[in-house]
């Protein structure tokens, strides 16, 4: 680990870091990113909404969320989503406390963000989030930033540390598994399998880590770093319920490669990476598991003039488990096995304010009668398909009170082909797959 960033990784100091950045005068946002840079949404983010980045986007964000048009602006912003969620088949309980089996309505999140630039080379994209569903407020995404633009040999290179608290949340092309489609999904229905590998939001929010990256001739991307564990005590004052402790990571290995490919009209770009890590679920036993994620991921996009944009994204994950801690507490059957994801979706925006969206996503896994207990022959096989409509009416130059508003309408439908290992009666009590199919409408905003 970087020598000046260990500090960091004791779970005080960040809780004062994360404090700290939320007190008045600090740094940049979501519309405050427009408000700073003085450019519309859309100029960083596809259909003006969501994590989809265009190369100004992609290159804000790897300068370390600093670039501005010299005007002082509020680093502040806003996020709400409100939904209503409805499920082919009422489920067996109600999702949360004070919903019922189907049809309900909620809002289901309010975020305030600290995002952008601090103060010379350093910026921000910090999240607070209260959860409409469950009650509660916490930190949520969380990358602090140094970048330092430079040239080597006649080249553009920049040069930057991140510190943050969820592995791919710093990745400059949002395409990696923990940003990838739906954008926003319910907290009262099906939205994916339930089982998910580490590099996949596995360690969200409950870890920090830092990585130190270089970027060469717009072209070439290298970063590695490295996670340790929030301690109990550090996640309870943060907002994270001790029940969600992932266990002790006493270190890990991140590490990510990509090319990048920017034609003006369209650009596209390819990558590696990968998380090693090994986790005590039990902070009291030294028994570990051990997890090796390694995956790809690519997308392309055509911008053209912007009226018409096609968006293609893809992820696919392998990871190789070593289950000691789970095998010695009879969790598992198997000391070894393997676990797959698989997410493909293909985007079309007209206008900047027109969007659909279909995704496919696929995970697969070997059995194990007590790691998947409860699931069709001991695997969590799961897969399906979700299109989304949407409406953008705000975000663009020309918008109702920008760059202040921004608005998004939109119509979401996941229909499941497998759940947690088959089609058909997959929890013995004679659900199925297709009775999980969800249809989640959504008004999501931000200020």
């Amino acid at each position: 680990m970087f020598s000046f960033v260990k500090p960091l990784l004791r779970g005080g100091a960040w809780l004062g870091l994360a404090l700290g950045l939320l007190a008045p005068g600090a740094s940049q946002a979501v519309p405050s990113f427009a408000r700073q840079t003085g450019q519309d949404c859309v100029a960083c983010h596809i259909g003006g909404f969501g994590p989809q980045l265009t190369p100004f986007g992609i290159r804000f964000k790897l300068g370390g969320y600093t670039e501005g048009n010299g005007s002082s602006s509020v680093p502040l912003s806003g996020m709400a989503v409100a939904s209503f969620t409805r499920t082919a088949k009422a489920q067996d309980e109600a999702p949360a406390d004070g919903y019922k089996t189907n049809n309900n309505a909620a809002l289901d999140e309010a975020s305030v963000f600290l995002a952008g630039k601090i103060f010379g080379e350093v910026g921000t994209f910090t999240q607070v989030t209260y959860d409409g569903v469950g009650k509660t407020t916490a930190i949520d995404q969380a990358d602090l930033r140094f970048a330092h633009a430079m040239t080597l040999g006649g080249k553009d290179l920049t040069l930057g540390v991140s510190v943050n608290n969820n592995p791919g949340v710093q990745d400059p092309f949002n395409s990696m598994p923990v940003w990838s489609f739906p954008y926003t999904s319910t907290a009262l229905g099906f939205s994916g399998a339930e089982t998910g590998t580490l590099v996949n939001g596995g360690l969200e929010q409950h870890v920090l880590g830092a990585s130190a990256y270089a970027f060469y001739d717009n072209q070439w991307y290298a970063e590695l770093g490295s996670y340790r564990s929030l301690s109990p005590r550090t996640q309870s004052q943060m907002g994270l319920g001790r029940e969600d402790d992932p266990g002790h990571l006493p270190g890990s290995a991140y590490w990510r490669l990509a090319w990048f490919n920017d034609r003006k009209r369209d650009n596209w770009s390819v990558g590696l990476f990968g998380l090693s890590a090994g986790l005590q679920p039990d902070r009291t036993s030294s028994a570990s598991n051990r997890y090796q994620d390694v995956g790809v991921d690519g997308q392309y996009q055509f911008l053209g003039n912007r009226e018409h944009i096609f968006t293609l994204q893809g992820s696919y994950v392998r990871e190789r488990q070593h289950r000691d801690q789970l095998l010695a507490a009879g969790e598992a059957t198997h000391l070894t096995g393997q676990l797959h994801e698989l997410k493909l979706n293909a985007s079309y925006h007209f206008n900047q304010t027109w969007g659909a969206t279909l995704g496919h996503f696929r995970t697969s896994g070997d059995a194990d009668a007590a790691l998947y207990a409860g699931m069709a022959g001991g695997k969590p096989d799961t897969s399906g398909h979700t299109l989304q409509l949407d409406w953008t009416p705000w975000g663009k130059e020309d918008s109702w009170a920008a760059p202040w508003a921004n608005l998004r309408l939109g119509a979401q439908y996941t229909a499941y082909s497998r759940y947690n290992g088959a089609r058909r009666n997959y929890d013995g009590a004679g659900r199925n797959a297709s009775d999980n199919n969800t249809l989640f409408l959504f008004a999501w905003t931000s200020f």
